[in-house]
């Protein structure tokens, strides 16, 4: 058994502050990563079901809200399940980045990766907060009315999945910085 020499020429098996420094941050983006995974599939849910009838007169005329209505939240859906497969998916690499300190190659196709799935993200999240914005505030200028009036329960549910999106992202940006610190460790 091959040890490191200590002053006294005696072995130690003791890790050194670097590999403990490399597997916490490991064991963290690990959380980070699980957590992320739970962010965008809570969101891709909750605006996937998301929908609301409402009679608009006297019960003579129905409005029906439908996230598939409009194609940002379709989008945004889509956005949101892809990055929660990839977060899934990624997961038995990054637990594996816990017991193999060293695995340089790997942290760097992740960061890869965990940089287009933010970008993925952030984009979706971003064309669903236009449209969110609009059933909120409606636009004088176009014409159009804010409907959140109306569709109070379709309201809440897509600004509570945009909250749970945007929340992720940012779970992805702390996974990236843990990735190069990580990198930069080994």
């Amino acid at each position: 058994m091959k040890g490191i020499a200590g002053e006294s020429g005696e072995t130690s098996n003791e890790a050194t502050p670097v590999n403990s420094n490399i597997n916490g941050v490991a064991i963290l983006e690990f959380i980070l990563r699980f957590l992320a995974a739970g962010g965008t599939l809570g969101s891709a849910m909750a605006m996937g079901t998301t929908e609301e009838t409402v009679p608009l007169f006297p019960q003579s005329i129905l409005l029906n809200a439908k996230y598939s209505d409009l194609p940002m939240f379709t989008f945004f859906v889509i956005a949101n399940s892809v990055a929660c497969a990839y977060l899934v998916f990624s997961l038995p690499l990054s637990f594996y980045h816990i017991i193999r300190r060293a695995a340089k190659h790997s942290r760097i196709v992740l960061v890869t990766f965990d940089t287009a799935m933010l970008g993925l993200v952030t984009a979706g999240a971003s064309a669903a907060t236009s449209i969110v914005y609009l059933a909120h505030k409606g636009n004088v200028n176009a014409n159009w009315l804010s409907i959140c009036q109306q569709l109070d329960s379709f309201c809440e549910r897509t600004s509570g999945s945009l909250i749970s999106s945007f929340a992720s992202a940012f779970l992805l940006m702390l996974i990236i910085i843990s990735s190069a610190i990580a990198i930069s460790l080994s």
